[in-house]
């Protein structure tokens, strides 16, 4: 079966609509991730077909959940969850943060290649990183526990407005009982994901 033929199928599980300009982004994205990770090591996962699945669907399947139209992706390795969602949601701006270089040399890569005018590879620690702007979100994939992330990133979102997005595995019930003051629990959603494995949830956190 070939990979766009089993992001079609995928897709049929979702009630996701894309074009067929973004899907080729989409499946070239997952190209690109193949081809260097042979000599950069982005991810665990080796298989493009995986790839689509633990990456592509398990990004955009939080979509629908995000409200605002900048975000700032945290740890964002090899650009995940930001570039499927930039690619799904062309008129919401996303900075891409990452501490390692190569990382950040992949990413503008992509940026180039996919034609994205909403993505922003930056280098940087997120403690060090300072926006011109405040973000409606901070975004977060397997990146650090809810408490370290909200300490980590407190100083990027806008205060009454902005929200923390964190995708996680399980329910992360004792993360969620060591926030920080000042953070609470917005909401969470169980999101599903075709053909993944195992149980995924969105985590929204705001400042009070």
């Amino acid at each position: 079966m070939s990979l766009a033929t089993e992001l079609e199928h995928l897709l049929t599980q979702t009630d996701i609509v894309l074009t067929d300009a973004q899907k080729t982004q989409l499946l070239t994205y997952v190209e690109l991730l193949n081809k260097w990770n042979k000599a950069y090591n982005l991810t665990s996962v080796r298989d493009p077909m995986e790839m689509l699945v633990k990456h592509i669907l398990d990004s955009i399947s939080v979509g629908k959940f995000l409200t605002g139209n900048s975000f700032i992706d945290v740890g964002t390795g090899p650009g995940l969850p930001g570039i499927p969602l930039a690619i799904l949601y062309p008129e919401k701006n996303f900075v891409l943060l990452d501490s390692l270089g190569k990382r950040i040399t992949f990413l503008r890569q992509v940026v180039f290649q996919l034609k994205l005018t909403n993505v922003t590879p930056m280098l940087s620690r997120v403690e060090q990183f300072q926006p011109e702007q405040p973000f409606d979100g901070v975004l977060s994939r397997a990146f650090a526990s809810l408490e370290d992330m909200v300490s980590w990133c407190h100083h990027l979102i806008a205060p009454q407005t902005g929200r923390f997005y964190a995708l996680k595995g399980q329910y992360p019930e004792s993360e969620l009982q060591q926030l920080p003051d000042g953070i609470e629990l917005v909401t969470s959603h169980e999101v599903h994901v075709p053909s993944l494995v195992g149980e995924r949830h969105l985590v929204e956190l705001k400042k009070v």
